[in-house]
């Protein structure tokens, strides 16, 4: 589903369910030895994603553990992403002479629980979100929009190793085109030699999932 909105030089690997052969390496296995039984099969089964879609860059099996801020640590040369939620688990990879970043998330389509939508948005973002709720109110746009920021952030910590919090980052979406742009509030990154100023991303809502996904090309040349 999630290679819809993502450019061709991405591998991308989703399911629905639970692989029963997916297996943990041993540099995986202290981020779920104290989990319960459900949250060691989404982590195993996002991990198993990721092996088929390194698979299809022609690369073998490895460990994918997590890093200090929880980010997954990707082989050399390679930049990539992972996401689940109930009823999906995703990831993706490119090579990084490809994409300088790439960031996705996944999830349910329904309403953000009550007084999460205050937390993540500016007042912009809210005013754009009753305009879309006015126009298109089958889609859950705050959803949404948290969403795409969390695709923002997974595309940014690559590139800074730093937090990005939901205020440093203004959001408008598409609704027609599928597209957002993530304007950032605070400094960003060298990146390709010029001063990273936002984001731009794509999303669609398919199945009973929001997905939304961020790719940051290298120029050629």
């Amino acid at each position: 589903m999630i290679e819809r909105i993502l450019p061709p030089e991405v591998c991308a690997v989703d399911t629905v369910d639970d692989a029963a052969d997916a297996v943990l390496f041993p540099e995986e296995e202290p981020e779920v030895a104290r989990a319960v039984d459900r949250r060691r099969r989404e982590f195993a089964t996002a991990r198993h994603c990721a092996r088929q879609a390194l698979a299809r860059l022609g690369l073998p099996a490895t460990a994918i553990p997590r890093g200090p801020k929880g980010e997954p640590c990707w082989p050399a040369g390679v930049v990539g992403s992972i996401t689940h939620c109930a009823g999906y688990r995703a990831a993706v990879v490119a090579r990084g002479s490809d994409l300088h970043t790439v960031g996705i998330d996944a999830e349910p389509h329904g309403p953000l629980p009550d007084g999460v939508l205050g937390a993540v948005s500016l007042p912009a973002e809210r005013d754009m979100l009753a305009d879309l709720a006015a126009t298109a109110p089958g889609t859950h746009w705050d959803r949404l929009l948290f969403c795409a920021k969390e695709s923002v952030y997974k595309a940014w910590f690559p590139l800074t190793r730093a937090w990005l919090g939901f205020e440093d980052a203004e959001v408008s979406v598409d609704a027609d085109l599928g597209t957002f742009a993530a304007r950032l509030l605070v400094s960003g990154p060298q990146v390709g030699g010029a001063r990273l100023t936002g984001f731009a991303g794509r999303w669609a809502v398919t199945d009973g999932v929001v997905l939304a996904a961020v790719a940051l090309p290298v120029a050629p040349g």
